[in-house]
């Protein structure tokens, strides 16, 4: 029996948790600093979630736009969702208002994504080299 990843589900399951690492953690671990620990708006850990999430969120994509549907829609959805992410990092008096819509976004173009590669299963175009 072999064992797949299915990286659609990786990629929502990362975005989630991004979403509530800036979203509900800040309020339920506020009290970390008194033990000197400090993960809320720590730059390193927010880059770090956010390279996870890109990192696999494109191969997923790329993997569904290769194999099976051929189509940009999904990369399109998840490429807008990441600027307004980084754009989070930028620009944090705005956080919330950019936050929200990236995650929805990623989410989107994974669930689009899944949904493609189950539709097409495997479609071939001129480049397929399989």
């Amino acid at each position: 029996m072999k064992f797949k990843i299915n990286w659609d589900a990786l990629g929502i399951v990362t975005s989630v948790a991004c979403a509530i690492h800036c979203a509900i953690l800040p309020l339920l671990l506020s009290s970390l600093p008194l033990f000197g620990i400090n993960i809320i708006d720590n730059i390193y850990f927010e880059y770090f979630m956010i390279i996870i999430a890109f990192v696999i969120g494109v191969y997923s994509l790329y993997h569904g736009f290769k194999k099976h549907h051929h189509s940009y829609f999904p990369l399109s959805i998840f490429s807008i969702g990441f600027v307004l992410l980084f754009a989070k990092q930028w620009w944090h008096n705005q956080q919330i208002w950019l936050l929200i819509p990236a995650v929805i976004l990623i989410i989107t173009a994974h669930f689009i994504n899944f949904r493609f590669c189950r539709i097409h299963n495997h479609a071939h175009k001129e480049d397929c080299n399989h």
